[in-house]
């Protein structure tokens, strides 16, 4: 039965429903009406085959040969592709990214946060992951955030000194490049600190932003000062943003190393706001603060090698076992978006979201079973508990036990590829938009808000919906639990796809969909990246929806039992494909200041 109509400008992606209604039309014998509406989709089509690069696509991706950069705003794309020219590698012009970001995306680029970085080294073929997530304070402590009563208060943990994390964006960057980069620390923060020094236009994305957190920012006087003028009126589209007190830390960070923000000036100024205002990070924290590397999660899905961060993100652990459990369906045979594919991803992604409540944390301070959850076995067992025409209510679902299985987390992604095909998928955050909104005075720098993915008091939602238990309750020193995950899928020994996204709990769901929108239904990495997105973490009992799949979808889907919720955007992936030489890079729409370029 063909679809009403009117469900044909359902959204940004409406475009998709025109490859459905000509499916539907072919295959009940309509056969001129599929012929109209493949032309229409500018497609050509034999059988169900659809090229996995073709210039008949309906969206296409950036292309270059050499080197690729896609992040979510155009200097920064640039600074790092200037690197790239320049002979840098893929961690040079990462490093670059991520310090540029940190003035030209200030809700989530960032020197005040942390986050989280996968490399690919293509002399040796490995693959390394940093973590240089934030860590609690010494003083932190588990009821940190609990009122007189015994509830959990999210402005303390979101909206208050409390709510800072001891940074790692600085020391971790600064790593990567010593181990793996070739220019110098000054070399990849001079295109921040020139941006911060002169200013840049203020695009529409950047103003939309800052009058969204302007009720916050200036209740902050450093923040209200920089982001607000004189007069208390916002920036306009095309005024120069300049952020001085910014351009003197990065200055800093340039001449003297991270030492500058850990131990030296930039430091002792943050330590002093923070005792001033009632916060725990002490410049002892600072001082104590390392990066990890870590080694990364693999899995394989229908034959790619999937490589992700290990925890304490759950990013890279829970895409693996959803991968394992939707391999052993033919998503491909299904159809992209059918009612029946989109059930069994919504059921993989519960069980996976239940497990993530009970089973994740600081590796560094519990024992964390990620060989069970990322076991092919486990995955197997999970199998067996979804249902083909019901969706399971979440009250049925429980965390399971992957230990018997053992053998022996506003957020700015970027993805860069170089000549040499050294890979990096880098994903680092101030959690929520403008982190604490908190500005130290006389650095220019955003304090971070990460200590809300903590678990302030188990079976109590963060800021995002997550439940979360004893493993990741606030201790001193220990990584708060993220879902960031930045990933590189290789085929064939090589890098294939380099992604990641920013949203949230909807990260993981995001860069799912990336990996099967490719390989499941060859899409290219515009058409993945543009596609509808779908999201269920288990609680709240919501499977979660973009415009642009039809009602007659949904309604199927209803009736198997889901409680559908409309929402307009989930997730922003900045992703790179691979294929036959040519480098292929996707921004994501849902983020307009986002660019791929290569050359």
């Amino acid at each position: 039965m063909l679809m009403n109509i009117d469900n044909l400008f359902n959204g940004f992606c409406w475009e998709v429903n025109f490859r459905m209604l000509a499916l539907v039309g072919r295959r009940v014998g309509y056969a001129f009406v599929g012929l109209i509406f493949l032309l229409v989709d500018g497609a050509l089509v034999f059988g169900d085959e659809v090229a996995i690069q073709s210039s008949m696509a309906r969206f296409h991706p950036a292309v270059g040969r050499a080197g690729m950069v896609v992040t979510q705003e155009e200097h920064a794309t640039r600074a790092g592709l200037d690197v790239l020219k320049e002979g840098g590698n893929a961690v040079d012009a990462a490093v670059t990214v991520g310090f540029t970001l940190a003035v030209t995306s200030p809700r989530a680029g960032n020197i005040g946060g942390g986050g989280f970085m996968l490399a690919h080294l293509a002399e040796t073929g490995e693959t390394t992951a940093i973590d240089y997530r934030e860590k609690a304070p010494s003083r932190g402590f588990r009821d940190m955030f609990l009122d007189e009563k015994g509830n959990a208060d999210p402005e303390k943990s979101r909206y208050s000194h409390l709510a800072v994390g001891v940074p790692g964006t600085v020391r971790g960057l600064a790593l990567a490049l010593e181990k793996y980069g070739t220019i110098s620390l000054s070399r990849a923060l001079q295109p921040a600190i020139d941006l911060a020094e002169n200013g840049f236009p203020v695009t529409e994305e950047l103003r939309e932003s800052l009058l969204e957190a302007q009720g916050r920012l200036r209740t902050s006087p450093a923040a209200n000062a920089v982001f607000f003028k004189a007069d208390d009126e916002t920036y306009q589209v095309g005024e120069l943003l300049v952020q001085k007190d910014l351009a003197a830390s990065l200055r800093l960070i340039a001449e003297n190393g991270p030492d500058a923000f850990y131990t030296g000036a930039i430091g002792k100024k943050i330590a002093a706001d923070m005792e001033s205002k009632g916060g725990l990070v002490s410049l002892e924290d600072l001082a104590n603060y390392r990066p990890v590397i870590r080694p990364v999660v693999k899995g394989n899905y229908r034959g790619h090698e999937v490589i992700s961060m290990p925890p304490p993100s759950s990013g890279g652990v829970h895409l693996i076992q959803i991968l394992n459990l939707l391999e052993g369906y033919d998503l491909r045979s299904m159809g992209q978006h059918s009612a029946e594919s989109i059930h069994l991803m919504a059921e993989a992604m519960k069980l996976a979201y239940a497990d993530r409540s009970k089973h994740l944390g600081d590796p560094d301070f519990a024992e964390i079973p990620v060989a069970g959850l990322i076991s092919r076995e486990y995955a197997d067992h999970l199998r067996r508990l979804i249902k083909r025409d019901r969706a399971n209510p979440s009250s049925a679902i429980q965390p399971g036990s992957p230990q018997d299985f053992f053998e022996s987390d506003e957020t700015t992604h970027f993805s860069i590829i170089d000549q040499w095909g050294n890979a990096v998928a880098n994903t680092y955050t101030l959690n929520l938009s403008y982190g604490s909104n908190y500005m130290t005075p006389g650095t220019g720098i955003l304090l971070n808000n990460q200590m809300d993915d903590f678990s302030a008091k188990p079976g109590t939602p963060n800021a995002f919906g997550l439940l979360g238990g004893k493993f990741n309750a606030v201790e001193p020193g220990k990584r708060m639990l993220s879902s960031m995950t930045p990933t590189i899928v290789l085929k064939d020994g090589k890098p294939f796809i380099v992604t990641g996204a920013a949203g949230g709990s909807r990260i993981i769901t995001t860069v799912l969909q990336i990996i099967v929108n490719v390989i499941d239904h060859e899409l290219n990495i515009a058409e993945a990246t543009n596609a509808p997105r779908i999201h269920h973490q288990w609680y709240p009992e919501e499977l979660r929806v973009e415009r642009g799949l039809s009602l007659d979808t949904l309604r199927l889907l209803e009736g198997r039992g889901h409680h559908i919720a409309r929402k307009k955007t989930m997730g922003a992936s900045q992703s790179i494909l691979a294929r036959d030489g040519i480098l292929y890079g996707a921004p994501d729409p849902r983020r307009e200041d986002s660019l791929a370029e290569g050359y």
